[in-house]
């Protein structure tokens, strides 16, 4: 038998098999049915099966977290301007929000989307990210200092970013963001035009430390709310170090923190976002402050940051979030990412601290 026919009598078998699948399935379902349900009965409950197969497929397939992309250092074929790797990559992490399997989830009103809460979750870690990178863009890395001009494309990019999440109509978020990506892209070929000297991208130790301190933040916060999935008694330090400090509303000696139940992947999933995120924007951040980064001898820093945040994105081989105690039998994997995002928050103090010596 000839290599084509082969294939041919093994495609007709796998068709034969599916379709004698749905047969059976359309014979079970009629079976279910009252005496007096018909022909119409009988397909209607074929179809009723037929679209929640293709449901689940779809929330399956949509709930797949996108692969990491390569970050571009060059354009047409020579060394891309400073600034470039980081406008560039902001550029692709929000498109990459928007048209990835299924689009933009979180402001789903109708199925399967709407069932869904672990990738709006990590599209929420991602669309912070964009939003810091965004600002900080906006406020420092285009500006040589506080009295300088607005970049006005930027200007434009980042309150379409801060855009409600959720707005489905009369304007969609989708609209908002991709006004935003548009923005960034007239802003990007601006800073490419050697004839256009307005657009301006400054590469200095400030610059990358004030956006660091806010990273520095995000990634202490997400390790503090991932540490509590197993509920804490800690000790009240909001005050500590400075005798004179006061606060709005006292709050007892021991605090008892606890993400709860419900909410634990969700936390898990918007950690996975932030650092999928934050893998990226780094990388772009190598390039362009790479003279920044030899001066202080600091680039082996940013890379262990980089490492870091890649193993906080390794295959999830458990259908759901193990929430084990402490040192149980079962594994708890927030203990585990909050393990990741504080090492990578250590490694950011240090770097920030290395880009503050003279």
């Amino acid at each position: 038998m000839f290599p084509a026919q082969s294939r041919s009598r093994s495609m007709q078998n796998f068709l034969n098999s599916v379709s004698a699948w749905f047969s059976g399935l359309g014979r079970r379902l009629a079976g279910l049915l009252p005496d007096g349900a018909g022909i119409a009965g009988r397909i209607g409950a074929v179809v009723l099966a037929l679209f929640v197969i293709v449901q689940l497929g779809l929330a399956w397939y949509w709930s797949r977290e996108p692969a990491p992309f390569w970050v571009r250092w060059e354009e047409s074929q020579q060394p891309a301007v400073r600034g470039f790797a980081t406008t560039d990559t902001l550029i692709e992490v929000a498109r990459t929000l928007l048209d990835k399997p299924g689009g933009y989830l979180s402001n789903d009103i109708g199925p399967p989307g709407v069932l869904l809460d672990n990738i709006p979750s990590w599209e929420f870690g991602v669309l912070v990210q964009v939003r810091d990178l965004a600002r900080a863009l906006r406020n420092d890395f285009s500006r040589s200092q506080t009295q300088s001009l607005e970049e006005p494309d930027l200007a434009a990019a980042d309150p379409a970013f801060h855009f409600d999440s959720e707005r489905w109509i009369l304007p969609s978020t989708e609209k908002k963001y991709r006004d935003a990506i548009r923005s960034l892209e007239r802003y990007r070929d601006r800073l490419s035009n050697p004839a256009d000297q307005d657009a301006q991208f400054f590469a200095r130790a400030d610059n990358l430390r004030d956006w660091l301190a806010i990273v520095e933040k995000r990634l202490g916060d997400l390790s503090q709310r991932l540490s509590a999935s197993v509920g804490q008694r800690r000790v009240n330090t909001d005050l500590a170090g400075d005798p004179s400090a006061s606060v709005a509303t006292p709050r007892p000696g021991d605090i008892v923190v606890k993400t709860p139940w419900l909410e634990l992947d969700n936390v898990f999933f918007e950690a996975r976002g932030a650092a999928w995120a934050l893998t990226h924007f780094l990388r772009a951040a190598e390039y362009d402050f790479g003279d920044v980064l030899d001066d202080k001898n600091a680039k082996v820093s940013l890379r262990q940051i980089i490492r870091e945040l890649e193993a906080a994105q390794e295959p999830l081989m458990s259908p759901i979030i193990l929430n084990g105690s402490g040192f149980a039998i079962f594994a708890n994997h927030s203990l585990v990412m909050a393990s990741y995002l504080s090492r990578a928050n250590s490694a950011v103090i240090d770097l920030r601290e290395l880009l503050g010596e003279g």
